[in-house]
């Protein structure tokens, strides 16, 4: 069996970041790693090639070669993945998908064409989905039945199908599901309210097989909350310090995490030995009324701001969601934010209009009020939401639209990661003895003049630049490359809010039209 494993492209977004990727000739910024340990899990006689469409096409030979296509996607691939089946049943090839989209939206993939839909998660259904192909159904859908699998179990996925020269950063997961019970989050309808781990062991195997592959750069753990059992979060990390330590350091890590994190020094204080820098906050909303209405409430029992800076401090640069248009919010919620993020000094700020994801606690509240303007949403940083909110929708669209554009000012961008890295600098960092030389990358060296050229010569931050890099290199040497990696980000936003602001301005001009041509007809009615 001749399988191709295809990736569906994500359309640009707040994550895409195509032209600071461009600066180190990377196409991407994570690989499928869904699919890979896909690959590991279906028998190993069968034969396998990925093609991720965010970094090249796939190319004539591969679809004659392929028996059956497997795609996988999140819903905010949902376009090329609909696209893309298409394409296989034009060719006559049998298609397999699965995923968080296929998941929630089965029934979209099915009238696209899909012949086999595989949900939930693949542990428990490729197994099903193998039985069948060996008794030549030539379609089924495979569930759970709400039954969640022992990820320890999972083998090592096939990092060797993965181009790794394209990607800026590697991906492994160490846990599924989170505790708590956000109501506009969709991970908890997916993987349950009880996190399952890995074991150490097993999560060391998985690095040491990237370690042999020649892999020496960032490696995600794409955990949705890599705190959620920090019993076993404790004792991963117990056992990679030393991994890490007899390897030199191979691996930089980031994550995603909850805001208790700042509650816990000790944790904070291994991530750090383990060479973690960064991590990833989901914040949704300085206002507090909204937070305990979303029930997220584990962002209550604290303050906010002396969370993010005891986590900076710690050693960990902070990156962090904000949401507008929880029900209740009072006006100027897009102004509050900014505020937050300024005296926080947070620089990679994810700000996006509340959306109502489908199956989750939010999505079948609005559906009861009668309020759900579409069942679904692309997941995106450039719609409007697919609810009817308690405050007018062009309201929180122009709040949505100032807010956006004023975080990603240039200079307040480079203003704050400035003064976010000058805390970063504060904290104890592990010694890591003399590192082996390494040869001159003529590529970082491009990338960094053209940062400078462009932030430091063509921009009106040049001074600021300047100054900033000079002290940067006086009080916090150690963290400068990691420094410019993030200042290197507004080259992508200088563009991307750009996006913002027309696609959601068109859209708020188009849905008052159509609110103005349904009052008409009510009336005339």
């Amino acid at each position: 069996m001749n399988v191709l494993l295809l990736y569906p492209r994500f359309p640009k977004s707040f994550w895409s970041f195509e032209k600071t990727l461009a600066l180190v000739n990377r196409k991407a910024m994570l690989p499928p790693l869904g699919l890979v340990t896909v690959a590991a899990i279906l028998p190993q006689e069968w034969n396998f090639k990925l093609v991720d469409r965010n970094v090249r096409q796939v190319t004539e030979a591969e679809w004659a070669w392929a028996d059956l296509v497997i795609l996988s996607a999140m819903i905010v691939q949902k376009e090329d993945l609909l696209e893309q089946i298409q394409e296989a049943k034009w060719r006559g090839k049998r298609v397999a998908v699965g995923g968080p989209y296929p998941t929630a939206l089965p029934g979209e993939v099915k009238a696209a064409g899909a012949d086999y839909l595989i949900l939930d998660e693949g542990e428990i259904t490729l197994p099903m989905f193998v039985v069948a192909i060996a008794q030549g159904d030539q379609t089924g859908i495979f569930r759970s039945g709400g039954e969640k699998p022992d990820v320890t179990e999972t083998p090592i996925p096939c990092f060797d199908l993965l181009e790794f020269d394209a990607y800026s950063e590697m991906a492994v997961q160490f846990s599924r599901g989170c505790p708590f019970q956000c109501e506009f989050c969709d991970i908890i309808v997916l993987y349950g309210r009880k996190p399952r781990t890995k074991t150490p062991e097993q999560l060391l195997a998985e690095l040491e097989r990237l370690y042999e592959l020649g892999w020496r750069r960032s490696i995600f753990m794409v955990d949705d909350n890599f705190i959620g059992n920090k019993r076993n979060v404790k004792l991963l990390l117990k056992e990679l310090q030393p991994w890490m330590v007899e390897h030199r350091y191979p691996f930089s890590f980031a994550t995603e995490a909850s805001v208790d994190l700042a509650k816990d020094q000790e944790l904070m204080d291994a991530m750090v030995a383990c060479n973690f820098g960064s991590v990833f906050l989901g914040i949704e909303t300085p206002d507090e009324e909204s937070l305990s209405l979303t029930q997220k409430y584990q962002n209550t029992r604290d303050s906010l701001s002396d969370s993010v800076q005891a986590i900076v401090r710690s050693g960990l640069r902070v990156m962090a969601g904000f949401i507008i248009g929880f029900d209740g919010e009072k006006p100027g919620a897009g102004s509050r934010i900014v505020k937050f993020v300024e005296q926080t000094t947070i620089p990679t700020a994810l700000f996006s209009m509340l959306q109502a994801l489908p199956d989750t606690a939010l999505w079948h509240r609005l559906k009861k009020e009668g309020r759900l303007r579409s069942d679904n949403s692309n997941g995106n940083q450039t719609v409007l939401m697919n609810f009817v909110p308690t405050r007018p929708l062009e309201d929180i669209a122009r709040e949505y639209v100032e807010a956006f554009w004023e975080l990603y000012e240039p200079k307040r961008f480079l203003d704050r990661t400035y003064r976010h890295f000058l805390l970063l600098g504060e904290a104890t960092y592990p010694k890591k003895g003399k590192s082996a030389k390494k040869k001159v990358d003529w590529i970082a060296i491009r990338a960094l003049l053209t940062i400078c050229w462009r932030q430091g010569v063509v921009r009106d931050t040049r001074w600021q630049f300047w100054r900033n890099l000079y002290n940067m290199a006086r009080l916090n040497p150690g963290g400068l490359s990691s420094y410019l990696s993030v200042c290197a980000q507004i080259e992508h936003f200088v563009e991307y809010r750009e996006i913002v602001r027309r696609e959601i301005e068109a859209q708020v001009e188009e849905f008052l039209r159509q609110e103005g041509d349904r009052q008409r007809e009510a009336v005339q009615a």
